[in-house]
C-alpha cells in the first residue's frame, strides 16, 4: 500500500510517500512527525539552504520510515531523527567537500581573551552566556550557519534542539568530551564573530 503524507516546515510543504501497511504508518506519524519542526530547523543550519533543507529532511523521513523497526520504543526520537538527518548531511558534505574547513584558533583565541578581560564580573554579562541568553536575531543566524560543520552541528544539537551530552554525542557518533569541547569552541567562535554585533545591542562595552 502506498500512501503520501503531507506537512509543513519552515514555511515550506514537505510530502513523502509512505510504502507500508497502515498501522505502521500510524505508529511512525505518531512517534517521528512531531519533530518535522526540529528536522527543519537543523537541516537548514546545516545545509545553509531552505531548498537542500527541504531536500534533507525528506529524505531522512523516508529513511527513518524504511528503517523504522529497527527504533527502539521508549528511547529519544528526536536523537533518532537528528542522527538519520546527520549523517545523510555528512554524506553529501564530504561528497562536495573537497578541503576541511580550517579555523585560525590562535586568532580566535586573542579575541575571546580581550572579550574576557573587558566583560563585567556578573555572570549574565559572562562570554560564555553572551550570546545564548538572546534571542536567535539574523545576526546569530548567520554567524551560525558560517561555522565549520563540527562545531555548527554541536551547537544545534545541545543549545537548539536540547539534547543533552549524552544524546548529542550518539547523534555525533564521537564521546561526550568531544561534544563538550566543540560546544565550548563553536560558542566561542561564534562569540567573536559576533562581538561588533554585541557591542551595538549594548550586552557587552568596550
Amino acid at each position: 500500500m502506498r500512501d503520501t503524507t503531507t506537512v509543513f516546515a519552515g514555511g515550506r510543504l514537505l510530502s513523502f510517500s509512505l510504502n507500508r501497511k497502515k498501522s505502521s504508518k500510524a505508529d511512525f506519524e505518531r512517534i517521528a512527525l512531531p519533530y518535522l519542526s526540529h528536522l527543519y530547523t537543523a537541516a537548514f543550519y546545516l545545509t545553509k539552504d531552505k531548498a537542500e533543507a527541504e531536500d534533507l529532511v525528506q529524505e531522512t523521513y523516508l529513511r527513518a520510515f524504511r528503517f523504522f523497526d529497527k527504533f527502539e520504543p521508549g528511547t529519544n526520537a528526536k536523537a533518532w531523527l537528528l542522527s538519520m538527518l546527520r549523517n545523510l548531511f555528512i554524506n553529501r558534505y564530504r561528497q562536495k567537500k573537497a578541503q576541511p574547513e580550517m579555523v585560525d584558533w590562535e586568532k580566535i583565541d586573542q579575541a575571546y581573551g580581550l572579550m574576557v578581560e573587558q566583560a563585567q564580573s556578573r555572570e549574565e554579562n559572562n562570554p560564555e552566556n553572551l550570546f545564548f541568553s538572546q534571542l536567535m536575531d539574523h545576526e546569530v543566524t548567520e554567524a551560525l550557519k558560517e561555522l565549520p560543520e563540527e562545531f555548527r552541528s554541536a551547537i544545534i544539537l545541545v543549545d537548539i534542539e536540547e539534547l543533552n551530552y549524552e544524546e548529542a554525542a550518539k547523534v555525533l557518533d564521537c564521546p561526550v568530551g568531544t561534544v563538550r569541547s566543540r560546544l565550548s569552541r563553536g560558542r566561542r567562535m561564534l562569540q567573536v564573530a559576533l562581538r561588533d554585533y554585541a557591542l551595538k545591542r549594548g550586552v557587552i562595552k568596550e
